[in-house]
């Protein structure tokens, strides 16, 4: 299996953009042939060949198509179809990127009521995104054989698009709210960004489609995965994993477990490698 990711270098592109990635599966390889992609609260552009088949399951019920194709925001865990051959070249943006993104600025009453979450969409063809993807087979190619260029290509192929990105009010509090989503309370983050707790909820599920504990609670699990998927089972201390992450006790997680991922930490920590983000999160960084 053949991955990278790798941070845009362009400051325009790098307001929007977390990372690219790339992820691709050759003919004979071995891997996990229904891994799972993790709740995950950013929007993924993915570039693929046209006749290559994708397909998400979520909890039932699958979103199929082929080629490039948007994946929304998700709450849920996703089982991803790897059975065959694939590649597939990832653009990540930063949560809440897509309410100011060319194409969906304009279309915020999407947004606000949340259905573009737990969403697959096929890119369509007026998408104003042409001049990126109609050069997929070129991009692919080089993101295989020379991951730098292809992210300094990715750079400038988008720098022009993004620069048309409209900021209002509501984007400009929730990314200061992001950035301390994370290392505050909910309850303490009007008083820091001086407005009222009602304001910055408003604002924050405008823009995301999420709520603040929602995506809270997105990124604690992801840090936590990352935290164990880095040790040996042996040295893994639930007690010890619980009280880090925020969870009063040990029965907490595993329930938290169970609802976010189907698993108990037991049965996680035999599997982890079935559950690791390949999209985007935890994989091999280019120098």
């Amino acid at each position: 299996m053949l991955h990278w990711l790798l941070s845009p270098q362009d400051p325009t592109v790098a307001k929007y953009v977390q990372c690219y990635w790339l992820i691709e599966k050759q003919p004979n390889a071995e891997s996990y042939a229904f891994p799972k992609l993790n709740p995950d609260p950013c929007t993924h552009l993915i570039i693929s060949p046209p006749n290559q088949p994708y397909s998400y399951d979520f909890n039932g019920g699958a979103s199929t198509g082929s080629g490039s194709h948007w994946l929304y925001p998700h709450q849920q865990t996703i089982a991803l179809d790897h059975t065959n051959p694939f590649v597939h070249l990832g653009i990540k943006f930063h949560t809440g990127a897509l309410y100011s993104l060319p194409q969906f600025s304009q279309q915020t009453s999407r947004l606000e009521q949340s259905t573009l979450l737990d969403q697959v969409e096929d890119i369509a063809k007026d998408n104003g995104l042409d001049h990126l993807l109609n050069l997929d087979d070129e991009l692919l190619t080089l993101a295989r054989s020379n991951p730098k260029r292809c992210a300094k290509q990715l750079d400038k192929r988008l720098a022009p698009w993004l620069k048309q990105c409209i900021e209002d009010k509501h984007s400009e509090l929730t990314r200061q709210a992001l950035e301390h989503l994370d290392s505050k309370s909910i309850s303490d983050l009007g008083a820091q960004l001086f407005c009222s707790q009602r304001t910055l909820e408003r604002s924050f599920q405008r823009v995301t489609g999420m709520t603040l504990k929602q995506c809270q609670s997105m990124n604690r699990l992801e840090a936590m995965l990352e935290y164990l998927y880095q040790r040996d089972s042996d040295a893994l201390d639930w007690v010890d994993v619980a009280f880090r992450f925020g969870f009063s006790d040990q029965p907490h997680l595993i329930r938290y477990l169970k609802k976010q991922l189907g698993l108990t930490p037991k049965a996680y920590e035999k599997e982890r490698g079935l559950t690791i983000d390949v999209y985007g999160g935890v994989t091999s960084n280019i120098n």
